[in-house]
């Protein structure tokens, strides 16, 4: 009798095959991408249309000014620049810095008497211009560094005290992509091995952790490789690199532990390795899709934001969401085909209270879940107000959110440049790096070089010095030293006349220092006056315009895009979110009862914003002293776009398991019961990761990263707990049979209408 033959890999298991072979395909090709990725990432940003942007362009392009891109030499520590031996010092610093390759100039107190070069109380100041060429001028901060190192070595044989630092937007540039650099790897330090911790004790076996740690930091290698591709061709922030691992460690192990969870129960529920992939990749999958979905709806209504830091986070965003969920449904069930039992290997040896049972569920925890379960569909509307109310009086707090650049210091102090600017500061001349860089525009008839258009400068000039928050102005008429004559405009050098006046001779520059104790909110409302006053008048010129550039103005217009855009964003994700969660659980009920809850977790999660960080209560406990009175503007539009999408995570676990359970013929309170008590350990574990993750972002130096990591951290808290565990299920039970309408159970044994929820 001839032997049976042997059987040969299923079509599903051959198509998984398939699948995960493509998807390796992709991580190959993208992870070598990943290294050093940070260093193709910008730190400035640029608005699309926006007036500083074409301000900075027109003065690189049309006035071919030297000093566009500049830095800040400050230098203390030195004798009196006006004697022999201080004049001396900056002398030899003044040289050495021309001397190096791509230095587009050097100014200094003595080219020009200007009181600008020395600071008050002691110190003076050295202006270098940049020329970036192929690259961009952050590449010459490191060589600049080193000549400042040497220097500073050099003279401390003569001048003990001596300290030389660079500071300016180029240097502080510069810095912050190291400190988001470090941050983002302090984190990882941070987050990995509390993550790890957490996955042994949800899961009681080293492989089966190992899983979803694995698809996570596989998500940040392919995010990163990806993104770093598309720099090459997209203005992409350095804030990617933060996002990347937040969401990358976050979406990846979320998801990972999902299909990991469902593959464990098949299998305890007496299925082989292939049927109980093809069960989890079913049933999973399609929650992860949903899922993902949601996520990247939010993230894609950040690509209509004409701000690159916004665009790129909604690049980087659908590229986590699509990465986390093509690793998670293509390799991951691929990998679970292999191990089949052995998933569940090297068991641990827990506390009995952590004993798993053979489908990986703690018994006792499941139980647990179900007793809580029973309380809350027994008396939903008590559970309903008791947890609803609070929630409700933190969401209120969102209303006096106040959107705008936090006074003070909020800058990472261990930074070079950050250390410099706090020098200017304490010699009154930070204003230096703030300018507003103001550019008069004046008709053919009255050109800057005409006795009129001379005047006109003059008189623009003076408008602006007088103004209490300008310490001063620096225009063609004060450099030439008078207000009357155009014809000393010649007598200036071709360098300062290329600065200020542009190729065309029809528009001049007027740099307005405002002073250092002006807070950047007082700036903005500096900016806002200054673009609104009558030119024509003030200049008796028919026809006078202005533009006005410099971080102040970009930081305007950034308020002011946000500010504009912020409703549409909104919009977009809440109908996009309704539309996916729509599709996915084929109710309306549900869709609508999904939109509201996160509407709520959001705006709860923003006012514990508020509270903790605008108002100041607790803020010490995150390393930041005192309240910072506003919020960066960044924070409610990112956040927004972000935390939407990760509410409806555990939205879609839980009702998703409910409907299974729906179908499956259990009664509607028994399947509320039985969908708490199967997704409650899986929310709960994926939930405490993903705060963990992002609350290592709290640690680090960047005021801004802080505020992010906080706001998610608390809205996943709040969504995990209070309105998955409580809220949610209580509706569930309120809503009855309505919970499906209008589709109904399709696909129950029981019959929906017939039956009413217990």
């Amino acid at each position: 009798m001839r032997p049976a033959a042997r059987r040969g890999p299923s079509r599903s298991s051959r198509r998984r095959l398939w699948v995960a072979l493509f998807a390796f395909a992709l991580a190959l090709v993208l992870i070598p991408f990943s290294y050093n990725a940070g260093g193709r990432l910008e730190t400035a940003f640029h608005i699309k249309g926006g007036e500083a942007d074409a301000v900075d362009h027109e003065l690189a392009q049309r006035f071919k000014s030297p000093y566009v891109h500049r830095l800040i030499v400050v230098i203390t520590g030195i004798p009196d620049p006006d004697s022999i031996e201080g004049s001396n010092a900056v002398g030899l610093v003044v040289n050495r810095l021309r001397a190096l390759p791509r230095v587009s100039g050097v100014l200094s107190g003595l080219d020009s008497p200007d009181p600008l070069f020395r600071g008050k109380g002691g110190g003076t100041l050295v202006i270098v211009g940049l020329n970036p060429g192929p690259g961009r001028e952050e590449s010459l901060i490191p060589p600049l560094r080193t000549r400042a190192v040497d220097l500073q070595s050099q003279l401390r044989l003569q001048f003990p005290e001596i300290n030389i630092q660079l500071t300016g937007e180029t240097p502080l540039n510069f810095d912050f992509r190291k400190v988001s650099a470090d941050d983002v790897n302090r984190a990882e330090g941070r987050v990995l091995p509390v993550t790890l911790i957490l996955l042994l004790i949800a899961f009681g076996s080293v492989v089966a952790a190992m899983l979803p740690l694995g698809a996570g930091l596989l998500a940040i290698s392919m995010t990163m490789g990806a993104a770093a591709l598309l720099a090459s061709h997209l203005h992409l922030s350095i804030l990617v690199e933060n996002l990347a691992t937040m969401l990358g460690l976050g979406l990846g192990i979320d998801y990972a532990l999902l299909m990991v969870s469902r593959f464990r129960e098949a299998l305890a529920d007496g299925h082989d390795a292939n049927d109980a992939t093809d069960i989890a990749s079913r049933q999973a999958g399609r929650t992860l899709v949903t899922s993902a979905a949601t996520v990247a709806i939010g993230f894609a209504a950040l690509l209509a934001v004409p701000i690159s830091e916004l665009s790129s986070i909604g690049v980087a965003g659908l590229l986590v969401a699509s990465m986390s969920v093509l690793i998670c449904t293509c390799i991951l069930p691929w990998v679970l085909g292999l191990l089949g039992v052995r998933v569940n290997s090297w068991r641990l040896n827990l506390p009995a209270r952590w004993q798993s049972s053979r489908n990986g569920i703690s018994v006792s925890s499941k139980a647990r879940w179900g007793r809580w379960g029973h309380v809350v569909t027994g008396r939903p509307w008590t559970a309903l107000l008791a947890a609803g109310l609070p929630l409700l009086m933190l969401a209120f707090q969102a209303w006096r959110i106040s959107p705008g650049l936090p006074p003070g210091n909020w800058l990472p102090s261990s930074a070079e440049s950050v250390q410099g600017l706090h020098s200017l500061e304490g010699m009154k001349r930070s204003g230096i790096v703030q300018s507003l860089r103001v550019v008069l525009e004046l008709p053919k008839t009255a050109a800057p070089s005409t006795p009129a258009g001379w005047m006109a400068v003059s008189r623009f000039t003076d408008y602006v010095a007088k103004d209490s928050r300008c310490s001063e102005a620096i225009s063609l008429t004060t450099l030439s030293g008078d207000a009357d004559a155009p014809d000393t405009l010649s007598f200036l050098p071709e360098e300062t006349r290329k600065s200020f006046l542009r190729d065309d001779g029809l528009a001049t520059l007027i740099e307005a220092l405002p002073i250092s104790t002006l807070t950047p909110a007082e700036q903005n409302r500096w900016l806002r006056e200054l673009r609104s006053a009558d030119i024509q008048k003030i200049t008796g010129i028919t026809g006078a315009a202005i533009r006005i550039g410099g971080i102040a103005a970009i930081n305007a217009d950034y308020d002011a895009v946000v500010k504009q855009r912020l409703p549409k964003v909104i919009t977009g994700v809440v109908m996009g979110s309704f539309a996916a969660v729509l599709v996915g659980l084929r109710s309306l009920f549900a869709a609508v009862k999904a939109i509201l809850l996160n509407l709520i977790s959001v705006a709860a999660s923003f006012g514990a914003l508020v509270l903790v960080f605008q108002d100041g209560y607790g803020s010490s406990l995150l390393g930041v002293t005192g309240a910072t009175r506003s919020v960066f503007p960044i924070i409610p539009i990112l956040s927004f776009a972000i935390v939407f999408g990760l509410s409806m995570d555990y939205e879609v676990f839980l009702v998703s398991r409910v409907l299974e359970e729906r179908r499956k013929g259990l009664p509607g309170r028994d399947a509320v019961i039985e969908g708490m008590a199967s997704t409650s350990g899986l929310i709960t574990s994926a939930a405490l990761i993903m705060i963990a993750v992002f609350s290592a972002f709290i640690l680090g130096n960047f005021l801004v990263i802080k505020m992010l990591g906080f706001t998610l951290a608390v809205a996943v808290l709040i969504d995990a707990t209070v309105v998955r565990m409580v809220i949610g299920p209580a509706l569930l039970q309120i809503a009855g049979d309505w919970n499906w309408w209008p589709l109904g159970l399709s696909g129950s044994k029981a019959t929906p209408r017939a039956e009413v929820a217990r």
